[in-house]
């Protein structure tokens, strides 16, 4: 193995692990933000019994119902979209670590770019080091030895 082929060899696996880390620390700061998602029911929640409520004491005409359930499930779609997308980056972390699923990891990428800035950078940077040819040949199967049948 020549001296370059060596030296390649091991920026693409730092650089690989960086990209792991880097997943791993997105899909907390993902999974953290969806909890503003469960913020946004509870208020939406809150507003369609407390309104209501208000509403009879005061003998008024209480506002509609569903503006407080706008509330709550704008925020339930905002939950989940978070944690869906911080379980995905989890599982791009765990496939970069372990050399598996190449193109899952390009899509999350393509996904990741959407989160302007870190998103974006993290995205385009597992755009370029997994468009590595020597990077490429890390994600392909090996084959199984031939038995000796």
């Amino acid at each position: 193995m020549s001296d370059e082929t060596l030296r390649q060899a091991i920026i693409n696996e730092e650089h690989l692990k960086l990209l792991s880390i880097g997943y791993l620390v997105s899909a907390g700061v993902a999974a953290l933000f969806s909890l503003l998602g469960l913020l946004y029911v509870f208020m939406g929640v809150m507003m369609s019994v407390t309104f209501s409520e208000a509403a009879k004491k005061a003998n008024q005409v209480p506002p509609p119902a569903f503006v407080g359930w706008v509330f709550g499930i704008i925020g339930l779609v905002i939950f989940l979209l978070l944690i869906a997308m911080a379980a995905l980056k989890f599982c791009t972390a765990q496939c970069i670590k372990r050399r598996r699923a190449r193109a899952f990891c390009m899509v999350v990428a393509a996904f990741s770019c959407l989160e302007i800035p870190y998103g974006t950078v993290l995205g385009v940077f597992t755009f370029v080091v997994l468009g590595r040819d020597s990077v490429k040949c890390l994600f392909e199967p090996q084959a199984a030895p031939a038995s000796l049948v």
